[in-house]
This record gives structure tokens, sequence and C-alpha cells, in this order.
């Protein structure tokens, strides 16, 4: 996932790393302000998607500093830093280094998994515990940073859905595969070939794209010719919106699938008329299904303040969250004294119970797959057990009709 611009010298030379390891927990009185980092794409093509986080960190905020903490017996102020890393890795430290500067006590970001990786270096270097609401591939948590942590099921978890769903639901004998050449889009579509393949599905196809790439004919082209049953997209909803309506416009009316990257009310807007029958997945519960969302009434409130939920605002509201929590329990804002609370919490989030397990990753986490239906997105299949394929059989034996459209 990459979104790449240019940075001028100066902008550089400002960003240049003056301060690490230490939070900015400046006393006023009574009362101290804490500072909570967001990074993510603020500007560019998946722009949509880092402010969907960003506003989920900031209500998470706001609802805090409602309920007056206090921490080392002083009134808690949060304060959220942004910083836009563009979805770039290349912009990614930069942008890291920025909320240092800050000193802030806690990230949370970033959004893009390339991004995620090479900031996560950076945090861990200056102590700095970092959760990303988003970041789905395995390699993020695999490298052994104490300081990173998600809250969200990974890629190899939601390969596995897609690809057992490909082979047992949809009972497809062949499929093609087209990535957008990101560590997001090649790992996803990675574990979803393994899935499918293990169901006795064939790959007939594999293309490579490009996250910035507006034309997809050429491949749709070869694709069609290997005669997929169904044709899977690694990568964000900005490529796989408009790939939808070029393999529409083609007459190819093969069944698309894409992971959570691309399950969004912005696909459906880039895809038009195409985006029926598109299938999607995304990590979790729906919102109005999540454990806590109508005890807090997240759905109605973020939406009246920020407009709809894109994708993963609630993620980075539990996030920002878990952040306060681990730092309340702490009776500090010192990165070096709440990390310990943080590892072993165990939250009740308006997603669900979260746990980290050794390496970061949550323990246990649903998975929920989306159709389009009447231009929205619409509850398919719901996976809360371990046993996919058990699950999926169920669910086939009593495939849930979704209503009709209306005239």
């Amino acid at each position: 996932m990459k979104y790449s611009k240019v940075l001028s010298v100066s902008v550089v030379t400002v960003l240049a790393l003056t301060a690490c390891g230490k939070s900015d927990s400046s006393a006023k009185g009574d009362s101290s302000v804490i500072k909570i980092g967001h990074a993510g794409p603020l500007t560019g093509t998946a722009a949509h998607l880092g402010k969907d986080t960003e506003n989920g960190v900031r209500l998470a905020i706001e609802d805090a500093n409602a309920k007056g903490i206090q921490i080392d017996g002083k009134k808690a102020s949060f304060e959220l830093v942004s910083s836009d890393d563009q979805g770039d890795p290349k912009i990614a430290p930069d942008a890291a280094k920025k909320l240092l500067d800050a000193k802030v006590a806690g990230v949370v970001g970033h959004l893009n998994s390339d991004a995620t990786i090479v900031a996560s270096k950076i945090y861990s270097d200056a102590g700095i515990p970092q959760i990303s609401g988003s970041a789905t591939t395995p390699k993020y948590t695999e490298q052994g940073f104490k300081t990173a942590f998600r809250v969200i099921a990974n890629d190899a978890q939601q390969g596995q859905l897609i690809g057992s769903f490909i082979g047992y639901a949809l009972q497809a004998k062949r499929f093609a595969i087209v990535n957008d050449g990101t560590s997001y889009g090649q790992r996803l579509a990675e574990e979803v070939e393994k899935a499918a393949k293990a169901t006795g599905a064939l790959l007939v196809a594999r293309e490579v794209t490009s996250d910035k790439a507006t034309e997809f004919k050429d491949i749709l082209t070869k694709i069609q010719a290997a005669k997929p049953d169904v044709i899977f997209h690694g990568g964000l909803d900005a490529t796989g919106g408009p790939m939808l309506k070029q393999m529409r416009d083609l007459g190819i009316k093969t069944q698309f699938i894409q992971g959570d990257g691309g399950c969004s009310p912005q696909f459906i807007k880039l895809a038009g008329t195409a985006a029926e029958g598109f299938i999607c997945t995304q990590p979790g519960l729906p919102v109005d299904q999540m454990p806590a969302a109508q005890v807090n009434d997240f759905k109605d409130r973020f939406e009246k303040k920020f407009g709809p939920i894109q994708i993963f605002s609630p993620y980075a509201y539990d996030a920002a969250s878990m952040l306060i929590a681990a730092m309340e329990k702490a009776k500090s804002s010192d990165p070096a004294k709440y990390l310990p609370e943080l590892s072993k919490l165990r939250y009740d989030g308006i997603t669900g119970k979260i746990e980290f397990d050794e390496k970061g990753d949550p323990k246990s986490g649903f998975l929920t797959i989306y159709k389009v239906q009447c231009a929205k997105l619409e509850v398919l299949f719901m996976q809360k057990s371990a046993d996919v394929k058990h699950a999926l059989e169920q669910w086939k034996e009593n495939t849930p009709l979704l209503a009709p459209c209306a005239n």
C-alpha cells in the first residue's frame, strides 16, 4: 500500500528526530496533558480510510476526557496529535518521527501494512507503544518488537476464511488472483491461494498490478482467457472498485472478491452499479453486533460527528482506549511504566474482548463476509468459530436470503 509524494527538504528537516523515548505529560496545575499519536494516510487515495481511523481515535479521546480520568494523582487531559504518512512506507518514518518530536505517549497506527512495518522499528527504538487497528500483515508482529500490537485479525486468518469460502461455499473449481504488489496485497493473496487450494480449487491465473494503477483491462483480458469461477483481488478499494467496473465493461461476469481493504462504502462509489454482488471480508463483527456497540452508541455517535464509518474506526477507537486504560492501570503515562500493563491488559472494547498474545496479536477475533446488495454492504456470513470448514458447511445449509432491492 504505497501512496508516494515528494517531501521538501525543509519539511524533512523539521521532522528530524530530536527526542526519543519520553512522552510529554506537561503538568498544568492539578491536571496533566497526555498526547496520543495517530498516523495514517490523511491525503491521497486512501485518505478516507486514514481519516476514518483518525476520527476513531478522536472520539476515544473525547470519551476519555469526559470521564475525568486521573493518572498519577492528576486529572488527565488527552490530546490528539495526528501525522500524515500518505500510506507510503517511504514517508512513514518521517511521520513517525513527527509524533516522537511531539512527545506522544503512545501511537495508534499506521493504517497500511507497509507503512506500519517500517514505522514500528522507530517506535520500538524509542520505547513508544504502537497499536494498529488496520495493519493485517503477519510480518508486523513477527518482528519481535515488544511495543507492537494490533487489535484486528491478521491476513492468515482472513485469507483462510476467503479461500475456504471460495472452495466450500461458492464451490469454485477454478480461481484467479490479482494483488497490488504491497505487503498487504501479496500476503493476503498468498493466504487466500493456500486456503482455496486446500479445498481442491485450481489456481488458473495470477497477476500483479500496482496500488497506483488505474487501468486493468490488459490483465483482466488475460484472466478472462483462463476462465476462472472466482477472481480475488488483494488490494484497497481505490484499485478494486475501478477493477471491478472495468471487468463488467469487458463483459466478465465472474464473481469478484476482496479482503478488508476493499470492503468499504468507497468501493461501492468507485465501482458504481458494477458493485452489485461484490463479496468482501472484514475482520470483526458488524458494528451493530459488536458487543459494546449498543452500550456506547458508538455507531450513532460516530456517524453524527464524522459521517459513515468506512472500515477501521471502531478498531482505532479501541486501540486508543487501550492505551489510555493501560496508563490508568499503571498510574503513569510513561511508556516504560505502562507498556507492561498494556501487554497483559484484558479489555472489553467496542469490537469485543481484546487480549494480546506473546506477539502482540489479539488472541481471538471474529471475521465477517459481506455482499453488496442494493448498493449496500449486507452481512452474508459471520465466522465465530475457529473451524472455518464446519462453520461454512453449516451456513451453506441455511444460506440467508438477502432482501430484494426496492423498485
